[in-house]
């Protein structure tokens, strides 16, 4: 049974361990083959934490032998991105000055998924400081999509999303600042939760004076295959932690809504354009969740084009003037030309104090429109993944990046909830929606998803294509 163990699910691996039917160090082991066996193609998995992982996984033997109270995720599996805190690991953001700025504390949500039985066994690839779409730097090299090694695997967590997609890990703890949760989970197949601001604590050793839309946008996420093991995995890291004053005490499960619930399905947000197929992939989610129950009806959501026009104007000064240049010096050059050629897509003069007026506005509006129709389907990307280059091209091309990603960064400027996840395949590329509810909601959402889910089924773990 051993080396099929890397293809099974979070939900179907901590089944196992607890039933005996696998050892947590034939787990771990399975999935350290794996690396071993389809890494070099993809290059997802940065650090392979072997010595570490197999010595926590005989300790968690030995708990089980001894009759312990095991934690919900007891030997599971688990990479961690380059740019969160993994004690006696390097936070390296990606780049060459920091390959030996060794953590000395887990990050707060790192710390709850190990105390809850998750054994960390690889460090996973990632953009400059996390600033891009696609994941490349100048330390660890690109990772390649395992579609296609033409086209991007998304960034800005795109090694745990090939790494997912490959089978070298059934979880793995990314962040989302812009899309970066969303958009590498469309590009490779996979699943991630994207949880409201104030759910999962966040904190960093890396991070000083933090700037006010990073407080306010940023999140970190857990990333499966399976909607089932971000259910088990959300509760696992979403404990209180002194170290985020944005954490919040809300309820993993909200309260029963009137039956059915209506979903707002918004193909072309803004009417501003859509690949034909993903247009396709969400009617098929669409028809899923009206055969589950659900009350589909195609409308948009208000605001949508002006909240992602928004979030850029409110991000990119905080980039120019707080960010880049404390980091300048230290990223490569694509990834310097994709924050400059950004810059540029957005009027000159902005002022931030009415910016974050009509922040609240938006909210207004949003929070209004969500009462009516709690969820809302839509595309991650309204393209598929771009071709490697395509994002450091000029401005016009990140300008149409911009565009195709409309209905991610509102999700960011709201501090909204969304699971991103595949449907199918078309033209050899997989095919995603994320469905986005209220705050504080990530129940409403993974229920759908798992409707969805369970018509439409799933698509990895694969072998990386040649």
């Amino acid at each position: 049974m051993a080396q099929e163990l890397w293809r099974m699910s979070v939900t179907d691996l901590v089944a196992l361990i607890r039933e005996k039917k696998a050892s947590v160090r034939e787990v771990i082991q399975s999935h350290l083959d794996r690396i071993a066996a389809v890494n070099n193609a993809v290059n997802a998995v940065t650090v392979v934490l072997d010595e570490m992982a197999l010595a926590l996984a005989d300790k968690a033997d030995q708990a089980i032998s001894k009759g312990a109270t095991l934690g919900p995720l007891h030997g599971v599996p688990m990479t961690v991105k380059e740019n969160i805190d993994l004690k006696d690991t390097a936070t390296t953001m990606g780049v060459p000055e920091l390959k030996d700025a060794i953590a000395l504390v887990d990050a707060p949500h790192i710390a709850q998924l190990k105390k809850a039985g998750a054994i960390p066994i690889g460090r996973t690839n990632l953009p400059d400081f996390g600033l891009r779409y696609h994941t490349d730097n100048a330390l660890r090299g690109p990772t390649k999509n395992p579609w296609d090694s033409k086209r991007t695997p998304g960034g800005s967590s795109g090694g745990d999303a090939a790494a997912l997609a490959t089978g070298q890990t059934p979880l793995a703890m990314g962040n989302d600042y812009g899309g970066s949760l969303r958009y590498p989970s469309q590009c490779c197949g996979t699943v991630a939760l994207r949880p409201t601001l104030g759910r999962i604590p966040r904190a960093s050793t890396q991070s000083g004076g933090s700037p006010l839309t990073l407080q306010l946008f940023a999140v970190h996420g857990p990333m499966a295959r399976h909607i089932s093991d971000l259910r088990l995995a959300l509760p696992a890291m979403s404990g209180p932690d002194p170290r985020d004053p944005w954490w919040t005490p809300a309820p993993l499960q909200g309260p029963d809504l009137p039956q059915p619930i209506k979903v707002a399905v918004t193909k072309n947000p803004g009417e501003k354009g859509i690949d034909p197929h993903i247009a396709e992939g969400i009617d098929k989610a669409a028809t899923a969740l009206s055969d589950a129950g659900y009350e589909v009806e195609a409308v948009h959501p208000p605001l949508s084009v002006e909240a992602a026009t928004l979030w850029a104007q409110l991000v990119f000064p905080d980039v120019e003037h707080l960010i880049l240049p404390e980091i300048r010096s230290l990223i490569s050059e694509d990834a310097l030309r994709f924050i400059e050629l950004s810059f540029q897509t957005t009027q000159e003069t902005f002022d931030p104090i009415q910016g974050f007026a009509d922040r609240h506005h938006i909210a207004k509006e949003w929070n209004l429109f969500l009462e009516q129709y709690p969820l809302i389907l839509g595309p991650v990307s309204t393209a598929q993944p771009f071709n490697v280059g395509f994002d450091v091209e000029s401005v016009e091309t990140v300008r149409q990046l911009a565009n195709d990603l409309r209905l991610v960064t509102p999700i960011n400027l709201l501090g909204l909830p969304s699971v991103a996840m595949p449907v199918g395949m078309a033209n050899d590329l997989p095919q995603s929606v994320q469905i986005i509810g209220p705050r504080y909601r990530e129940d409403l959402c993974l229920d759908a998803a798992e409707a969805v889910e369970n018509a439409l089924g799933t698509l990895t773990p694969i072998d990386p294509k040649p």
